[in-house]
């Protein structure tokens, strides 16, 4: 006789008390978008568009494009608002880009934040990649 080669199925491991607290601590996607929105605003981020995901992607409900004026704005406009993510109850928002700033990527889970310079914006398009109608410009 031969044996199955597939494991025997095992009990899903229990969620503990830390890490249940830790997914109740973490704010929704409208409200983490809430706040990326009016940190953008506050650092005088430009052409700021939102595209909602829901539906479309498994990985995230949001993505937020922007622009900074020069790479020394694009950075300044991430630090900003991955120091508001994490005051808002998310530990590590993944930051990618940051020493040369052209193009800086946020990724909090449930919203994405692009923030790039002008020329670097124009040049990938990714509002063009991800909207089959019009983006909602914010």
């Amino acid at each position: 006789m031969s044996k199955s080669v597939l494991p025997k199925a095992t009990k899903p491991a229990r969620k503990t008390s830390t890490q249940a607290a830790a997914l109740k601590a973490q704010p929704d996607a409208d409200k983490t978008l809430n706040m990326i929105l009016s940190r953008l605003d506050d650092m005088k981020a430009e052409e700021t568009v939102t595209i909602d995901l829901r539906g479309k992607s498994a990985f995230s409900d949001y993505m937020v494009v922007t622009t900074g004026r020069v790479n020394r704005h694009v950075g300044a406009i991430a630090e900003n608002v991955a120091k508001g993510l994490k005051e808002s109850g998310i530990k590590n928002p993944h930051v990618e880009g940051l020493p040369n700033c052209d193009w800086v990527l946020i990724d909090s889970g449930d919203v994405i934040l692009h923030i790039f310079r002008p020329e670097v914006r124009e040049f990938y398009n990714l509002e063009r990649l991800w909207t089959q109608g019009p983006a909602k410009a914010v």
